[in-house]
């Protein structure tokens, strides 16, 4: 089960990785600035998705022979909710109303908390592989 969760966690970490770095500043580079924006609004909450199912697949497959990893993993899937629920749609509201300082603020501590998910889930993943 430690692979199968190691699988996971890695899975998780280059998703989030991916998304945050590769495919948005894709995104952004690739269409002019309203299709990005549009486009990428219909992502994240898939994105969100992944994370929620991901961190919670390997948190529970964790539980029984790595708690702090299960833990750290389950504080991922216990922030990405709310942040998929109910910060995600303040920032698309932000975002139609032209409420500029708002969104800034708004896509900052979005872009915090999955740095921060990535962070969590790159130490869990490090102490899976051995690198304590």
């Amino acid at each position: 089960m430690l692979i199968f969760a190691t699988l996971i966690t890695a899975l998780l970490f280059g998703g989030m990785v991916l998304y945050s770095f590769g495919f948005a500043a894709f995104l952004f580079r690739a269409l002019p600035t309203d299709v990005a924006g549009r486009t990428i609004r219909r992502a994240f909450p898939m994105f969100y998705l992944f994370v929620l199912g991901c961190s919670a697949t390997a948190a529970v497959v964790l539980w029984a022979g790595h708690l702090p990893g299960a833990g750290l993993l389950a504080l991922v899937a216990g922030t990405v909710l709310p942040t998929r629920q109910i910060l995600l749609p303040a920032i698309n509201r932000a975002t139609d109303t032209g409420a500029k300082r708002q969104f800034k603020a708004l896509h900052g501590l979005s872009v915090a908390i999955t740095l921060a998910h990535i962070a969590l889930t790159g130490m869990v993943l490090a102490r899976l592989a051995g690198a304590e």
